[in-house]
């Protein structure tokens, strides 16, 4: 399984992607699923992915492919984010098709993956989008300003209590990492290492950039100090009646 989460604020972009991916109970493996295009000064994408991994990795070589030999259309070419999204989702349907016909005789294979992508284009402002099996897209919007995929349910109490258009970015970055963790948490489908990225509003660069391993000091301390305060918030929550009588 997988959990990834993007986020869109004023400020900019969040992305937070696990690596965890499962052939089997007992063939756990990692795998990177957290994309980085970035053409500084003129545009700078993201693309994260859920389901057929085949299917993920084949999207990402031909949409490299087909800046490298200037193909018509191509991640360089495109002037507008959501023709960036229905160019990205046409190539991941052709990519499923392709990788179903790879695996033909493998009854029960899915091919399908689900997408997030987010960035901006010099002359617009940034954005993100939801790319579906299907290939059409869906936008964030000021009412929910982030998409989730994968196994999402655990992570997105916190995104709805926190997340909002002036959210600071890197307050942002932290409740995508705080949702990640809560996820992991519950779920055994979703794991360590994290891939955080963010896009700071008309940088048209990726602004930070960092892998979190369980033995990183600052995962460690964020997961440490969630916790913690969560007890301490429950803890001073106001008495019931029959504790004030005690």
């Amino acid at each position: 399984m997988t959990y990834c989460v993007g986020i869109d604020v004023d400020e900019g972009l969040v992305f937070a992607a696990d690596t965890r991916t499962n052939a089997s109970v007992d063939d756990v493996r990692v795998h990177r699923k957290l994309h980085v295009f970035e053409y500084p000064g003129e545009a700078v994408f993201v693309l994260m992915a859920s389901g057929n991994l085949a299917t993920t990795q084949l999207l990402v070589s031909r949409l490299q492919r087909d800046v490298e030999e200037q193909r018509t259309p191509n991640l360089r070419g495109l002037r507008h984010l959501f023709e960036v999204a229905e160019y990205v989702g046409a190539l991941l349907v052709d990519s499923q098709v392709k990788c179903r016909d790879v695996e033909h005789g493998h009854d029960g294979v899915n091919t399908q993956a689900t997408l997030i992508l987010g960035g901006q284009i010099a002359g617009e402002r940034p954005g993100l989008y939801m790319v579906y099996p299907l290939g059409n897209a869906i936008s964030a919007s000021p009412e929910t300003p982030y998409l989730q995929i994968g196994e999402s349910k655990y992570g997105k109490p916190i995104l709805d209590r926190i997340i909002r258009p002036r959210t600071r970015l890197d307050d942002a970055a932290r409740t995508a990492v705080v949702s990640l963790d809560s996820t992991i948490r519950s779920n055994l489908s979703v794991g360590l290492p994290l891939d955080l990225a963010l896009v700071r509003r008309d940088e048209l660069r990726i602004g930070g950039q960092l892998r979190l391993s369980g033995d990183s000091p600052l995962y460690a301390d964020i997961h440490r100090n969630w916790a913690h305060r969560l007890e301490q918030a429950v803890a001073a929550l106001p008495r019931f009646p029959w504790e004030q009588q005690a």
